[in-house]
């Protein structure tokens, strides 16, 4: 998933020359271009040359490239508008119709201009006339995802007429509220496939489960596992549900559904591949409470469809064997009253770590479940490190990483193991955007002129959430909440804003709070030289040279400061987007693994580490980079964790690792404040538990160093409209609505904004990790 930490966030496409006004990401990307020295040039050329006008407010060359656009490409956009009959859902159909996308975003430009001139008038005008005929134009944001302009047009008219936005989180009651009950949930709990088939190959690439009695495993599976799919025809809700006409809409929205029996069908009778299909149903036969046969609906997969893929909204593959394996764990460790555990599941994805599906190939093993009594269960006692030993040292100085004789990995500081405890840190202020030039350096903002910085020293919490500062509620500083939050870490880049070296000592000063400190390696053209597009070239050698020295300009910058955690090299670069670490990713892991060394040379006392996006070319990592100490990386898989990483991770680059980014929005469409910050606090939670269960001594596959909650604070900014909390999806995934709501991701909230940059209103995943972590 594709992330910027806090306030580097790269926010939408139409602000990458304001931002450059205050960082430097975007210096060459807003330079002066002479317009194409073509006879007609390119909808896209035009829609950059108008954002970078924009930007620089230059209102006469914006209205130039803006309406030069409108008038080659506004018939061919029009007739795209009018070939669709839905806003198109992924990336690859939404390029299709790009002209109708940047003749869209143009006139969004003119009206955007028209609001900064305060021609609130005119500005409406055009708001409303992208509603009314542009309805399904979406404009590219940097980060990876599209976004409705239609959507953005109307927040900014609500704004035009109220002057701000406040969006009350509630149930909605146009929404059918209906509970799924299965007549024939089959009938066994657990089902004993060896009765009703055999399997073939156990471990190898040819596995395969040939089914001898169709109709005995038909029962015992029951309704809407496989082979069972008919089942649900029979049900009364089933002819009900296509009475009502309650089945329009995209299917995947479905999974999320309130109306369960709705749902159900849509999946059931659905056309997607067959572990695609029992995936969504799993989820809604657990959305529903239905435990038992939503695990044998995740169990089918793994027995009759382990090589099954879906795709992911970026066209990535997702291997849905794995996530159902990590899903049935999940599952059994919430629920041990069912009295089973699955053993010896496993499903590798030979060749898996790449974009191309060509050559993958699947191993299978289903493994068995196996009942026990948790009465009798006997507490495994974890082993001392002094009893099991030290296989490997590395590093020289006070932190450090150790290897065990059995393989597993530590961290450790000051001889003591040390468990990352990290939380993004960026405290932006209602009203502020890199996207109008307006976001400011949370290390130096002193609104009230008492000489501190606001968000670390002065923030309160609004206990009663009434958006006020009553008496009870005195000034306390993040910092402080920080610390009694049970933080031990935050996660920083050194640019491309000032970094405050005595904020950052009084941090773990007073309160025992270290840094990871990165450098962006290049990624969003950041320290290379390179502009945006086609951003930084890792075969280039001079861009090269410059990100060395950035990187040691980090380094003996910051090498002898005691808040020092270690070194962390990108941000998710994997990815794409102003670097080309995604077509080629041997290039980049070998000058980050030459990086490495460089670090070392200058500091051995501090290890490094890479911010990597998922396991995204984790094979061609472990291959070019063995200088490189810790494989971190962004990763947002769900309430389960993250399911075979850990064990991917040590079995192909026998390296420790640690979760960079992980979060959950506390906002869910149809659901009220508490039930969304429950949703959260349990992702969070399931998230936590995981990363416990890999840690070292523990059951999994112990290199595990702990992570980074993605973030202290809701930021306004990043879905659009700066002023306004955004309850948009930006894009779907494993999330309490399917969706990412990307300005809800804090662990504490900004209340109705008014009094930002001081009020926090900490949500129960707070108090979870205060738990937790304490």
């Amino acid at each position: 998933m594709s992330y910027l930490t806090g306030q580097l966030k790269l926010g939408l496409l139409r602000a990458l020359n304001a931002i450059a006004v205050t960082l430097v990401i975007f210096t060459s990307v807003i330079a002066a271009q002479p317009a194409p020295a073509i006879s007609k040039p390119s909808a896209g050329e035009l829609v950059n040359l108008a954002w970078a006008a924009h930007g620089k407010g230059d209102i006469e060359a914006t209205n130039k490239y803006t309406q030069e656009c409108i008038d080659l490409y506004k018939n061919e956009a029009d007739e795209q508008q009018a070939s669709l009959s839905a806003l198109p859902k992924n990336k690859k159909e939404i390029e299709v119709v790009q002209i109708l996308n940047d003749v869209a975003t143009c006139y969004f430009i003119q009206a955007e201009s028209l609001m900064r001139q305060h021609d609130l008038i005119g500005a409406k005008k055009i708001f409303q006339l992208i509603i009314d005929k542009y309805s399904y134009g979406q404009a590219w944001d940097a980060r990876g995802w599209f976004w409705s302009i239609k959507v953005a047009s109307e927040q900014s008219i609500k704004k035009i007429e109220t002057g701000s936005i406040e969006i009350e989180q509630k149930k909605q009651a146009s929404q059918l509220l209906t509970k799924l009950v299965l007549s024939f949930p089959g009938t066994e709990e657990f089902v004993d496939y060896t009765k009703y088939g055999e399997f073939k190959d156990i471990g190898t690439k040819d596995y395969k489960y040939i089914i001898t009695d169709q109709e005995g495993l038909i029962n015992a599976v029951g309704e809407g596992v496989y082979p069972n799919n008919g089942a649900v025809r029979k049900e009364a809700f089933f002819k009900q549900v296509i009475k009502d006409k309650r089945l329009a809409g995209d299917l995947w929205d479905f999974l999320y559904s309130p109306d369960q029996e709705a749902a159900f069908v849509k999946w059931t009778t659905s056309s997607e591949p067959q572990g695609v299909r029992l995936y969504g149903i799993g989820l809604i036969l657990e959305r529903s409470g239905l435990i038992t046969q939503a695990i044998k609906c995740y169990y089918s997969i793994v027995v009759n469809f382990p090589a099954s893929y879906g795709w992911t909204y970026w066209h990535t593959p997702w291997y849905v064997g794995q996530a159902a394996i990590a899903k049935i764990n999940f599952l059994l460790k919430r629920n041990p009253q069912l009295g089973y555990k699955l053993k010896g599941a496993r499903i590798d994805i030979v060749n898996g770590f790449g974009n191309d599906i060509s050559n993958d190939v699947a191993v299978t093993n289903p493994g068995k479940f196996v009942k026990v009594d948790i009465t009798k269960e006997v507490v495994k006692v974890k082993p001392q490190a002094k009893s099991v030993g030290i296989k490997k040292k590395v590093g020289k100085g006070k932190v450090r990483l150790v290897q065990y004789n059995n393989d597993d990995w530590q961290l450790l500081v000051d001889d003591e193991p040390y468990i990352i405890k990290g939380i993004t840190y960026a405290p932006t202020m209602v009203g502020q955007s890199p996207d109008d030039g307006t976001l400011g350096n949370w290390m130096e903002e002193d609104l009230n002129n008492n000489g501190r910085a606001d968000g670390p020293y002065d923030t309160f919490v609004d206990k009663n959430r009434n958006n006020l500062q009553d008496e009870d509620e005195p000034a306390i500083g993040d910092f402080k909440l920080l610390q009694e939050m049970g933080v031990n870490t935050i996660r920083l880049f050194h640019h491309p804003l000032k970094v405050n070296k005595e904020l950052l000592r009084d941090l773990y000063n007073t309160y025992g709070i270290r840094v990871i400190m990165g450098d962006f390696l290049g990624k969003y053209a950041i320290g290379s030289g390179a502009v945006w597009d086609p951003g930084t070239d890792y075969n280039d050698q001079e861009q090269k040279k410059k990100m060395i020295e950035s990187v040691k300009e980090m380094v003996n910058a910051f090498k002898d400061e005691p808040y020092i955690l270690f070194w962390l090299l990108g941000n998710e670069n994997v990815y794409g987007y102003a670097c080309n670490a995604d077509t080629h990713p041997d290039a980049y892991f070998k000058f980050a693994n030459e990086v490495a060394k460089i670090i070392k040379s200058i500091d051995p006392d501090h290890p490094v580490a890479i911010c990597s996006g998922d396991i995204l070319f984790l094979d061609k990592f472990g291959k070019n980079a063995p200088d490189i100490d810790i494989f971190g990386t962004n990763a947002y898989r769900g309430e389960y964790g993250f399911g075979a990483f850990w064990r991917q991770v040590k079995e192909e680059t026998g390296k420790p690792a640690f979760i960079t980014e992980f979060g959950c929005p506390s906002y869910a469409e149809g659901s009220s404040a508490d039930e969304a910050e429950e949703f959260q606090m349990q992702y969070y939670l399931g998230s936590w538990e995981d990363m416990q269960d890999n840690m070292a001594f523990g059951d999994g596959a112990g290199n595990a160093l702990g992570g980074v909650v993605f973030e202290w604070l809701d930021e306004w900014w990043k879905a659009y409209e700066p002023a306004l909390h955004d309850t948009k999806g930006l894009w779907s995934g494993p999330f309490p609505d399917g969706y990412m709501h990307e300005e809800w991701l804090g662990v504490a909230g900004q209340g109705d904004g008014k009094q930002s940059p001081f009020l926090r209103q900490l949500r129960k995943t707070y108090y979870m990790y205060q738990k937790k972590w304490k």
